[in-house]
């Protein structure tokens, strides 16, 4: 009992002789990094730990590999293989907070929440989701992507985060969705694209230019962004910008891994030590669960059922006679392109002549001008708008 009391008011002191020397005061977390994997060897990872701990005293850097030439805490491991069951080791025993890895398996319903910087503006935003899958339907996962973003933000010291979805297939059904948990009481604040015709769905420009603090989209396309945005000045073979991958976050997932890339670079690897201490300090754990059951309680299980429904019958062109032809001048935009030809059908049901096409934003339903009203009354009716 008294040595306890004894190492209690010694770890006090040490805090305290800590916060003296850089201002910071309080238990810092402690985030590992494992050194083995990477494409441009231990010492570049060794270099962004180094690199991160001199930048951000607020954390402190353990670093799980090889090399021992250091001033930094050391783990030995053999391979890559070694250093994860080192890293996993050290976090179920509380010595670690958190910690950066590269080529982790998360388990299904758990996906990271990357951070780039985005060139046309150098602002940070966060790209739902990088790796990992948050549901093995798609649209269920952009939805749930969306909320991870959230709480992700949250916990880095954004009170109200702006969301946008990237405007890639199923992205107006996860528009649908999110507006409606917003209907029923799920606070989520949307951004709106700069273009001119505005919007929650955000183009190419949007993302270059760093919109909205959150961008939604799937994990695969995220990995693909991510990628670009860290490693567009360098060819490709050196990420040199961002913070990486970022934390894996899922209902009821009780650890801090943040992912780098076997490509990431000093630069990033340090700028991901951070973000993942950052976490720790936000209670991300418990903010990614507060999220969603905020999202449950305003209805997602339901709307994450409609989305995994029976798709509606597509009538054939024997059952739906195609109406009289005429000149279509009028987009209706809005419609996912996994339905525009049912959306077709829908009109030619309800004796409207409408074609299918594709315009620079996304699907679009072309319809007369003086149907156009009428078009939209029976869309919004059979939930296509």
């Amino acid at each position: 009992m008294e040595n306890n009391v004894q190492n209690t008011i010694a770890d006090v002191f040490d805090e305290i002789a800590q916060g003296l020397e850089d201002g910071n005061f309080g238990s810092r977390p402690r985030v590992g990094v494992t050194l083995l994997g990477s494409e441009h060897g231990e010492e570049e990872v060794l270099r962004g730990a180094e690199l991160a701990q001199a930048n951000d005293p607020s954390i402190e850097v353990v670093v799980i590999g090889t090399l021992t030439d250091t001033k930094l805490e050391t783990v030995a491991a053999t391979d890559p293989e070694n250093a994860h069951d080192k890293m996993d080791e050290l976090l179920a025993d509380g010595k670690l907070d958190a910690a950066v890895t590269m080529h982790y398996t998360f388990p299904i319903g758990v996906s990271t929440v990357g951070r780039s910087i985005t060139p046309g503006t150098g602002k940070a935003m966060f790209i739902a989701n990088t790796t990992g899958t948050s549901d093995m339907e798609r649209t269920s996962a952009m939805v749930k992507n969306a909320i991870s973003g959230i709480a992700v933000a949250k916990a880095n010291g954004i009170s109200e985060p702006t969301v946008g979805i990237l405007n890639i297939d199923g992205a107006h059904q996860v528009e649908k969705s999110l507006k409606k948990l917003q209907e029923k009481g799920y606070n989520i604040k949307f951004t709106e694209s700069h273009r001119a015709d505005g919007g929650i769905e955000m183009r190419g420009n949007d993302l270059l230019q760093g919109v909205p603090d959150i961008m939604v989209m799937d994990s695969l396309t995220g990995n693909i962004v991510t990628k670009v945005m860290s490693s567009f000045l360098t060819g490709g073979s050196y990420e040199s910008v961002g913070e990486g991958y970022g934390p894996g976050a899922g209902k009821g997932y009780d650890k801090i891994i943040n992912i780098i890339s076997r490509a990431s670079g000093a630069n990033v690897i340090a700028g991901a030590l951070s973000y993942a201490g950052r976490c720790v300090k936000g209670n991300l754990v418990d903010k990614v669960d507060d999220e969603y059951n905020a999202a449950e309680k305003a209805g997602l299980s339901d709307v994450l059922d409609s989305l995994v429904a029976a798709p509606k019958k597509n009538d054939s062109a024997e059952e739906v006679k195609e109406p009289a032809k005429k000149a279509v001048s009028e987009a209706i935009l809005g419609i996912d392109i996994l339905v525009l030809e049912e959306a077709v059908t829908e009109l030619w049901k309800a004796d409207i002549y409408a074609t299918s096409g594709m315009g620079c934003t996304g699907p679009v339903v072309m319809v007369a001008p003086d149907d156009e009203d009428h078009a939209r009354e029976v869309l919004k009716a059979a939930d296509y708008l």
